[in-house]
């Protein structure tokens, strides 16, 4: 009996400090908040009223921002890729990816498509943050291209984690060998119809009209890749989805949608380049953002054609994109970097 009579004076004399417990430790925190605050931020002015209404500093420790090129091909435009590079030094994401189609390819020879590649990467390893690479169709379509990709880039799929972000960065040219050479024979005879005769008879080609060369293919093993990845990742914030065609266009191939249904409960955006033309849809619920150009060929016809970077910044509130014109992108002489000013980044149809 005595011990029941001291427990319970105990847990009654807890009750009466529990209170007084938590408001010094509320206080404490309350304490530290306020110094790191003001190690951040200080000002002298002792007056009662002072000209800002509030001091919730967008800087939360989870808070990040990337950017995102399109693509450089069909007939790469001069000097716009390097200007891209300087402005993106100037809006200094903290690393940066794209949507594909960085070189030409569509070689035969080898010391070609590494003279290509050597050009790309000296251009952008003049960017302070890290390029991370991704192929379309103009740097994979053919065995000659997988083998340059893979001596030099390695995977053509991968992932990777940013703080609390998933980044999945897919092959939309993940063909058999065997398909994968049908395609390069038909894709090299309406090239040589596009440069001979231009974009109107380029589609009439039997290559135009395929499916991969829309829509791509996403191959069973990159599939399961990528839901195994999605499983083992399920505890960050949001997920990015860098991919150069629009798979999910593709009806008689369910493989992208396979994806898709994986991401169902989970917030996501898709990034996509391949038709040069920008444009914004919403799908599930998501953002689908097709970028426009950052040096390739452009078509005002079929739409908004310009260069373009965007930049991306996720914390716990969510996602905000910014997407931004090169030709709106000045250094503090109010100058477009590289004496960009005489480069023509955005294209008009001619009824413009």
């Amino acid at each position: 009996m005595k011990h029941i009579k001291i427990d319970s004076c105990f847990k009654f004399l807890l009750l009466l400090l529990l209170p007084l417990f938590n408001a010094c430790t509320q206080s404490d925190f309350k304490k530290q908040d306020e110094m790191k605050f003001n190690q951040i931020f200080h000002h002298t002015d002792t007056l009662e009223n002072y000209p800002w209404k509030h001091k919730t500093f967008d800087n939360a420790s989870e808070k990040f921002t990337f950017a995102v090129f399109s693509d450089l091909t069909g007939g790469e435009r001069d000097r716009i890729f390097e200007v891209a590079v300087e402005q993106l030094n100037l809006l200094r994401p903290e690393f940066i990816v794209n949507v594909g189609d960085l070189i030409e390819g569509g070689e035969s020879d080898t010391a070609e498509w590494h003279r290509q590649w050597d050009s790309f990467d000296a251009r952008a390893s003049q960017a302070s943050a890290p390029v991370f690479y991704m192929g379309g169709n103009h740097d994979l379509t053919g065995q000659l291209a997988r083998h340059v990709w893979k001596e030099r880039n390695g995977a053509r799929y991968y992932h990777f984690r940013y703080k609390n972000a998933l980044f999945l960065v897919m092959d939309t040219e993940d063909n058999s060998p065997e398909r994968m050479a049908e395609i390069e024979e038909l894709r090299n005879k309406a090239v040589e119809v596009y440069k001979m005769d231009g974009p109107e008879a380029f589609a009439e080609t039997e290559y135009a009209s395929i499916p991969e060369r829309t829509s791509g293919t996403i191959g069973l093993d990159q599939v399961d890749y990528f839901l195994n990845v999605i499983k083992e990742n399920n505890d960050v914030l949001w997920t990015f989805i860098l991919i150069h065609k629009p798979a999910w266009e593709n009806k008689n191939d369910q493989n992208f949608t396979s994806i898709e249904k994986a991401m169902a409960e989970r917030p996501y955006t898709v990034f996509y380049g391949h038709t040069h033309v920008y444009n914004y849809q919403e799908r599930n619920d998501r953002d689908y953002i097709n970028l426009a150009t950052t040096g390739g060929e452009q078509f005002p016809e079929k739409g908004p054609s310009f260069d373009q970077l965007t930049l991306v910044t996720v914390d716990s509130n969510g996602v905000n994109i910014a997407n931004l014109k090169m030709s709106g992108i000045l250094d503090k002489t109010g100058s477009i970097p590289l004496n960009g000013d005489t480069i023509v980044f955005e294209m008009r149809s001619i009824d413009q």
